[in-house]
């Protein structure tokens, strides 16, 4: 915290003024903390603070020694930084870690890159951070060698409040306790909206409780991901600072035994629960010798190359009140695209790679893992019985998807890149030949193992067919488990130091009715333009593009709900909009980004859209509507319908 005010201290001090004003600021805000304390206390507000200031004659100080044609600028910049620090809502009793991020370096791959000019599009690095429920972002710079990466985060150290004291300021030893990481996520964002993961990190921050000064300054090497997690990718200069400061310090000696300590603790939990794995495939080969076959997927590696097992990326989720049910949270996980994990050559081979739900969030897309992990654990949050199965889809494609178990047994999956759902019955092997028998429903061919936070079961059946399986958990000749308590030694939230953790979702940012307007004037424009290289003019029916709003509504209600409705009216309308002698054509579309010239680019491969788009005629009136539906992490369903109207000729 007292970073920013030092900033802004650095004005006067490039001006040379005798009086020292950092001392001054200083004396106010640890007075004005002073007579907070007390029972009664409360969270400092911006008015308490710019209050004490004036009643000190600090700003009035500050005008009096700069020159007139220096008071705007640099009173502005010291309001600004006082505001910023203010704008936290800073709670006395608490402790906050400020962290600034000082630049970047040594990002050698955009080593030639050129400097941008003024108003052009560039690629761009956003870095995000997660801290004990905290989620930050920066702002995004352009990519260079030495990226501007210059910001600063006010982090609030909280106890536990498990403890009952949850509420109390986080005294040195209970800091030291506190193994949390601060996860840093670094994105890069081309010219076309495509994002690609650089960088994920776990900073140890507690290395500034040993600084006598309270604030320590050091260089942070951020490696590569998935094949390229041993090459570095850049260094970040990064800033601790404690608020408020620490009456006693930590010796470097206490802070790295500790640090060993749980380095030691973990590696032996996860060395046990190896032992166990091993000994459990050895028993789970030994029912029967076509085991080895079947896909049992224990342990997976995430994007930095650490093997971890499968159950420790499923968590219960709850996502508050930005989404309201379990379907809805299958919708908002099917609008993040899907994507491999990029591999460099060729041979056809998949990189594996299971990001963790930080990393899979701020990038916005990844592989069907990432999906299937993520719907689990919102279905979990639900209070669903849900677990993540591990298969194969037609062409014997390697596949992930998400199964829940009714409590009249039923058992449904959910396929996490659509957000479709499919009612399993199984066929029974033993019925007579004329018996009916269900047909199979869902894209599903083969099951190898399903798991969730807690439970890791493989399928022991004669056959791992879906179309023939029965999920019933609890019968040991059909499933083989692993033990509970082996898997919450290294699975279950805060049992190892090396488990990163849940981070919560984020409400979106974007504004879905400016969103709407901005694309919608977009596709205008390239109809216009697009119709103008035919030799064909354009005349826009606002009415019939009004109209057109209900059927956008009700396909994205059927994609969220699974249930139809509103169509009558929509054709009603039409009907009462379009004259006798009139033809209406409409083309509706989907997209999950907001890129007009990609989406106007894909609309034109229909001939449907097409004919629409480039209609002759006589008294033809075109209409479009674009809808922009938000989710979570900004996630967005993009509707787009194009119409036209014309008078038939015979």
């Amino acid at each position: 915290a007292f970073s920013i005010l030092q900033n802004c201290i650095c004005i006067k001090s490039l001006m040379q003024m005798q009086m020292d004003i950092h001392g001054k600021i200083r004396e106010v805000l640890a007075e004005t903390v002073r007579d907070d304390q007390g029972p009664a206390h409360r969270a400092l507000s911006e008015v308490d603070f710019l209050h004490a200031l004036q009643r000190r004659g600090i700003i009035d100080d500050v005008m009096k020694d700069l020159h007139f044609t220096q008071v705007s600028q640099h009173l502005v910049s010291l309001c600004k930084a006082i505001l910023f620090f203010l704008s936290a809502n800073i709670d006395p009793s608490r402790r906050y870690l400020y962290l600034q991020v000082l630049g970047g370096k040594a990002f050698l791959e955009h080593l030639q890159e050129p400097e941008p000019l003024p108003g052009q599009v560039c690629s761009t690095f956003t870095l995000y951070l997660h801290f004990r429920n905290q989620r930050f972002r920066s702002k995004p710079v352009p990519c260079a060698c030495e990226p501007d990466l210059k910001e600063g985060f006010l982090l609030e150290i909280h106890r536990d409040g498990s403890t009952g004291e949850g509420s109390k300021m986080a005294d040195t030893t209970t800091m030291l306790s506190l193994c949390d990481p601060v996860h840093l996520v670094l994105i890069k964002t081309d010219t076309s909206s495509e994002t690609a993961l650089v960088s994920s990190y776990f900073l140890d921050w507690r290395t500034v409780l040993s600084s006598p000064s309270g604030k320590t300054c050091f260089a942070v090497e951020l490696m590569g991901v998935g094949s390229e997690c041993k090459v570095p990718a850049g260094v970040l200069t990064v800033s601790l600072e404690l608020y408020p400061p620490l009456t006693e310090t930590l010796s470097t000696d206490i802070i790295s035994t500790q640090q060993s300590l749980e380095r030691q603790r973990t590696a032996e939990k996860e060395r046990l629960f190896l032992v166990y794995a091993k000994q459990w495939w050895r028993e789970f080969l030994e029912i029967h010798p076509s085991h080895q076959s079947k896909m049992v997927k224990i342990f997976a590696q995430d994007e930095n190359g650490v093997n971890r097992p499968v159950c420790s990326y499923v968590r219960v989720l709850r996502a508050g009140r930005l989404l309201e049910s379990p379907r809805q949270a299958a919708r908002f996980v099917s609008l993040l695209a899907q994507e491999k994990a990029p591999v460099v050559g060729g041979g056809g081979g998949k990189q594996e790679q299971w990001c963790t739900l930080m990393a899979f969030l701020c990038r916005g897309k990844g592989d069907c893992e990432d999906h299937t992990t993520l719907l689990c654990s919102l279905l979990l949050g639900f209070g669903l019985d849900a677990y993540v199965c591990v298969g194969t889809k037609a062409k014997v494609t390697p596949h992930t998807w998400v199964l829940t178990r009714g409590t009249d047994g039923s058992i449904t999956f959910w396929e996490s890149l659509t957000a479709h759902r499919y009612l399993h019955q199984a066929i029974d092997p033993d019925a007579p030949p004329l018996a009916p028998q269900p047909k199979p429903s869902s894209p599903y061919r083969t099951v190898g193992c399903v798991f969730n936070h807690q439970t890791f079961l493989a399928n022991c059946q004669p056959t791992d067919a879906v179309e023939l399986c029965v999920f019933d958990f609890q019968n040991q000749s059909r499933w083989k488990a692993m033990s509970e308590e082996a898997l919450k030694s290294v699975c279950a939230p805060g049992s190892t130091t090396s488990l990163p953790p849940l981070p919560p979702l984020c409400a979106p940012s974007l504004d879905p009715a400016a969103a709407s307007n901005q694309l919608e004037l977009e596709m205008r424009y390239l109809v216009s333009e697009h119709r103008k290289d035919l030799e064909l003019a354009t005349v826009w029916d606002d009415h019939l593009s009004y109209l057109l709003s209900s059927a956008l509504a009700a396909y994205e209600l059927e994609r969220c709900t699974g249930v139809s409705c509103g169509n009558e009216e929509f054709q009603d309308a039409v009907r009462r909009a379009v004259p006798d002698g009139h033809t209406f054509k409409g083309f509706p579309i989907h997209f999950l980004h907001r890129n007009a010239r990609r989406a106007f680019a894909t609309c034109l491969r229909s001939p449907f859209c097409e004919e629409i788009v480039c209609c002759r005629g006589d008294h033809v009136r075109l209409a479009v509507r674009v809808r922009v539906f938000v989710y979570p992490e900004n996630a967005c369903a993009v509707w787009l319908m194009f119409a036209c109207k014309y008078r038939s000729v015979l």
